[in-house]
């Protein structure tokens, strides 16, 4: 019985190990509830965060650990927190309220591991904004030890009762005047994918503008339909600046294109036709009185336009500097 014991142990390890990806980085030996591997954060900002963490864990059972690598490439961050958290098992069996905080300064990547205990509060959203609002912007200036105890006292605080961390305005400026609620520049998708996701939506929604400028009456009833189009659709491209610039852009120009276009021989004639014979065509379009258009090449067809989204989501949150 012993020695099956033992060759099933063996089995296991095996399997372990085989599930680690060749050059992973390794896992250190948890030492204490802050482990500096990186050397980062000076003696007494280590003891701080030490006493901190551990008078919260006394009060709240929470478990709550930092740790710093000097690289962990070319693994990404997520599956290394995942590796980490799962071998250190963090937070009580019972309550899954573990929470590890890993900082690589080499690659410039952290993230906040949250166990299934805990993200009903540190959802991945906040975990973002703590990430972007009090750690991102200490790590830019190098200042280590005035962000990882930025990112440590929110998490904390917010574990314990607190208010949700708010954006730094200091840090953010003018800018998070434009910020929408769950929503941040960082959330963008990679530049491919909004190139991608760009020539969709501003290949339908420009093309119906295109339409209501050169159509005669319709065309006033489109400018008013597009507005939300254009307000909402571009913010998964460009963000929510260049989203009010693109709706401002509309809004003023559009009705300043069709009163230009309103002066020229096609569109009167247009507007003559339509009112005469029901119909007209301009540029390959075939335009009704019903307000109807279609593409045209010597006959009439007709057509229409649908779109679809989707969405993602994940356990924790990771960030760059």
């Amino acid at each position: 019985m012993t020695a099956l014991r033992l060759l099933a142990t063996l089995l296991w390890l095996l399997a372990a190990l085989g599930a680690v990806p060749a050059g992973a980085a390794d896992v250190p030996f948890l030492s204490g509830r802050v482990v500096d591997d990186a050397e980062v954060l000076a003696p007494a900002t280590r003891e701080r965060l030490a006493a901190r963490l551990k008078a919260h864990e006394d009060k709240t059972t929470n478990q709550v650990v930092l740790l710093t690598v000097p690289t962990i490439a070319p693994e990404s961050i997520e599956e290394y927190a995942s590796r980490v958290f799962a071998a250190w098992r963090l937070g009580r069996k019972d309550k899954d309220n573990g929470v590890l905080v890993v900082v690589v300064p080499g690659d410039r990547r952290m993230r906040i591991e949250v166990g299934y205990g805990l993200e009903g509060t540190l959802t991945d959203s906040v975990s973002g904004r703590i990430i972007r609002n009090r750690m991102t912007p200490r790590f830019k200036s190098g200042d280590y030890d005035g962000g990882i105890e930025a990112g440590v006292e929110a998490i904390v605080g917010l574990l314990e009762g607190g208010a949700e961390p708010a954006a730094e305005n200091a840090a953010r400026g003018a800018g998070s005047a434009f910020r929408i609620e769950g929503f941040d520049e960082a959330d963008l998708p990679p530049w491919p994918m909004r190139i991608l996701l760009g020539a969709f939506i501003f290949g339908i929604i420009g093309l119906f503008t295109i339409i209501g400028v050169m159509t005669p009456g319709v065309g006033w009833f489109l400018y008013l339909f597009l507005i939300p189009f254009w307000a909402m659709f571009p913010i998964a491209v460009v963000g929510v600046k260049g989203a009010l610039v693109l709706l401002t852009t509309y809004v003023i120009g559009y009705p300043l294109a069709k009163v230009i276009l309103s002066r020229s021989a096609w569109y009167e004639q247009a507007k003559r036709d339509l009112k005469t014979k029901g119909t007209a065509t301009i540029g390959g379009f075939t335009m009704t009185s019903g307000g109807g258009s279609s593409w045209s090449s010597g006959r009439s067809s007709s057509g229409g336009f649908s779109g679809g989204g989707g969405s993602s989501g994940g356990g924790g949150s990771s960030g760059s500097w």
